[in-house]
């Protein structure tokens, strides 16, 4: 593969993310990064870009929501929804380049595939761990504001039903309640704009969910016991409070 043909569009900011951005720079292939969050993520953000690709280049959009008609030279790298059952972005990434995963790589690409259970898994210490999910959180633009916003939140509102663990929070950074509570069987997060349940049977929550499964409302990722989540601002407060007291209730 002519690597001088390639271009990469990049998606939202994570550890994951930033590791494939400093990968391209050192390889010296060609990517554009318009620095975008998980829920801005789209293929329309690259719409200039695009425009100006010649015919005979490859463009791969890494974890891009498809939110227009994508381009025959348009390639999707991504491992959420319909692509669960890839490789990490990452792992695509580098199978293209034909370069070798390191152990550092293989525990980012555990952590994205899996989060915590994923990077146990392969072996990884609890200092690896602690240093890939700070990275993350970091490189996600988790502030330290929103790191006390966190445990205020956990302190004030957390619920025990059954086996799950739910918090209510104002922080629009589900990350830092998650690394603090881990391990649990079944967490689920939400505020008044969007909820996102972790571990246990994700799997079953999203089959409660079928039409916002089908109308690309509802994302999902990590396998049976991964996560899912709804788009955030999709629906209202009320909506989205109905749509918590199912899961509480099932």
């Amino acid at each position: 593969m002519d690597k001088s043909k390639l271009l990469f569009l990049l998606g939202g900011a994570d550890l994951e993310m930033q590791t494939i951005r400093g990968i391209l720079q050192d390889e010296g292939i060609t990517f554009v990064d318009h620095h975008l969050r998980w829920d801005n993520a789209l293929l329309s953000s690259y719409q200039k870009e695009l425009q100006q690709v010649k015919d005979d280049c490859i463009v791969f959009g890494i974890e891009l929501q498809e939110d227009m008609i994508p381009p025959a030279f348009y390639r999707p790298i991504d491992h959420h929804n319909q692509l669960s059952s890839m490789p990490c972005a990452l792992e695509q990434v580098m199978e293209i380049m034909q370069l070798p995963m390191t152990r550092y790589l293989k525990l980012i690409a555990a952590n994205d595939k899996a989060y915590i259970p994923g990077m146990l898994a392969m072996g990884a210490t609890v200092e690896e761990i602690s240093a890939i999910r700070l990275a993350d959180r970091k490189t996600q633009g988790v502030t330290d504001e929103e790191e006390v916003l966190a445990q205020k939140a956990i302190d004030e509102n957390l619920e025990k039903i059954g086996g799950m663990l739910v918090v209510r929070t104002d922080n629009s950074s589900f990350s830092p309640i998650c690394d603090r509570l881990y391990p649990y069987r079944e967490l689920l997060v939400y505020t008044d704009c969007e909820w996102v349940y972790y571990g246990e049977r994700a799997e079953q929550i999203r089959m409660m969910f079928p039409d916002d499964c089908a109308s690309g409302n509802l994302y999902y990722g990590g396998g049976e016991n991964g996560y899912v989540g709804i788009k955030k601002n999709t629906y209202s407060s009320n909506g989205i409070y109905d749509m918590v007291c199912k899961i509480k209730k099932r």
